[in-house]
C-alpha cells in the first residue's frame, strides 16, 4: 500500500470515526469531523498532511501525491 492510499484509508476511517461518536456519544464531536474536513482541505493547496509524515516514518514507501 502507497502513502497516498494509506493517508486516504487514514482519513475515511477517521471521518467515520467521528460521525459515529457524534451520533452516538456527543453532538460535539461534529467538531473532530470539521477539523478532519479542514485538515483534508489544507493539504489539498498546500501538500503539507501531517498523517503522511508519520506513515512516511513508519517505513510506507512513497505514491505520487506526497512527495
Amino acid at each position: 500500500m502507497t502513502l497516498d492510499r494509506s493517508v486516504m484509508l487514514f482519513a475515511g476511517c477517521m471521518v467515520l470515526v467521528s460521525v459515529l461518536l457524534t451520533a452516538f456519544v456527543s453532538p460535539l464531536f461534529i467538531w473532530f469531523t470539521v477539523f478532519i474536513g479542514v485538515n483534508l482541505i489544507q493539504s489539498s493547496f498546500t501538500g503539507f498532511c501531517p498523517a503522511a509524515m508519520v506513515f512516511r516514518k513508519l517505513g510506507i514507501k512513497a505514491g505520487c501525491a506526497f512527495n
